[in-house]
């Protein structure tokens, strides 16, 4: 049985609603965080950094061998919560967000051990959300962390094209951002359609499988979250079976009122 969240998108006059970005990084040298400040700067979103839980270790010593040696236990039982190191708890709930980018960098040609921890965790939260990648590396090439990112995310809809910053490229990550940006589109993105709607007598329901209107209406019309029309009746509910998760925006009308919802799909 498929589970629905209903969200209201809004109750004013061609009030356009946009999607909420949290943005979760892990930096070890400082070069993450750089880009992060760098983003934030040019989005609004939320920023989660995850930690560590046990601090000072020194992951460069001895050519990165605590690094190393967490990434093989990783590498040797991915499926076992032992294998990942301890992080700080955080205070993040999933459902408030649309997209999610994940910022961290490479050790040994994979993601790092604790950001790994985190998607461990939360990675099946991001079902169906909007998810992109920004790496941080000083040469090697980044499909390791890519692979990692889409093994704890498995029902994230990964947006193309990963943003690969090296370590060299650090006091530069504006620019770079700024291009990356426009080449996932990420304004189209976070925005979702213009909803008027007031002194209604229907309301979209969701449930079992289904998306329907409660009570009169003309048409209700079903978006993905890009903008493509997916669905639309005059008066048999919608079955969302064949639909992927994700986020979808459902437009019902009756006569000149209208009522526009966010359902995200799971």
């Amino acid at each position: 049985m498929k589970k629905f969240t209903l969200t209201m998108v809004g109750l004013l006059c061609a009030v356009a609603a946009n999607a909420k970005t949290l943005v979760a990084y892990y930096s070890y040298t400082n070069n993450v965080e750089k880009i992060v400040n760098a983003l934030s700067s040019q989005i609004e979103c939320d920023v989660l950094e995850v930690e560590p839980a046990e601090k000072g270790l020194d992951y460069a010593a001895n050519n990165y061998a605590i690094g190393s040696a967490q990434i093989a236990a990783i590498r040797n039982n991915p499926d076992d919560a032992s294998s990942y190191p301890a992080i700080d708890n955080v205070d993040v709930n999933m459902d408030d967000y649309d997209m999610v980018i994940i910022a961290c960098p490479l050790w040994w040609s994979q993601m790092a051990a604790p950001f790994q921890t985190f998607l461990f965790k939360y990675g099946d939260q991001m079902a169906g959300k909007n998810i992109g990648v920004i790496v941080s590396s000083s040469s090697s090439g980044i499909s390791g962390v890519v692979a990692d990112a889409q093994r704890l995310i498995p029902e994230g809809n990964f947006i193309e094209p990963t943003l690969w910053i090296r370590s060299s490229q650090t006091s530069g990550a504006a620019s770079l951002i700024s291009e990356w940006l426009t080449d996932i589109n990420y304004n189209g993105l976070t925005s979702a359609l213009a909803s008027v709607a007031g002194g209604n007598d229907f309301e979209i329901v969701a449930s079992n499988g289904m998306i329907g209107v409660n009570g009169d209406f003309n048409t209700l019309v079903l978006y993905d979250f890009a903008g493509n029309k997916v669905a639309e009746t005059a008066g048999a509910p919608v079955n969302t079976d064949a639909f992927r998760p994700g986020i979808y925006i459902a437009h019902a009308k009756k006569g000149t009122h209208t009522i526009t919802r966010k359902i995200n799909i799971r």
